[in-house]
């Protein structure tokens, strides 16, 4: 069965660094894109980054660009984002998500919305607040 998990939130400091894994089981994760998602409390799930599973070429939402960075460790079949520099706008619910399992998503690939992802973990809460 496939599974995702993430891990590595918490509460951090403004300027702090976080570094979140999204761990796959059941499947191979670099077979598939991964994207990573936030949700604010009362806002939608926006999604910050992207890794292709064809090229490995990454997206980011302009927000996190220069601060944020999402790579593959395959070795532990996962997926991270390293977030630098982070402040109170940062605070949010971080899920990852694989697209690539329906033929669907191929049509936007990163691009794809939220309805287009094809399975997702339950979230880390992260927390930027002195």
């Amino acid at each position: 069965q496939m599974h995702l998990e993430e891990s590595g939130g918490g509460l951090v400091q403004p300027g702090g660094s976080l570094s979140l894994s999204c761990a796959a089981s059941g499947f191979t994760l670099n077979m598939y894109a991964v994207a990573w998602f936030r949700q604010a409390p009362g806002k939608e799930r926006e999604q910050i980054s992207c890794i292709k599973n064809v090229d490995h070429t990454t997206t980011y939402e302009e927000s996190v660009k220069g601060r944020f960075t999402i790579s593959r460790d395959n070795a532990k079949n996962s997926v991270i984002l390293q977030m630098n520099n982070l402040g109170p706008e940062d605070t949010a619910v971080y899920f990852c998500a694989v697209g690539g399992v329906r033929a669907s998503w191929y049509s936007a690939g990163c691009s794809a919305g939220p309805s287009e992802w094809d399975l997702w973990g339950q979230g880390t809460p992260v927390t930027v607040s002195s």
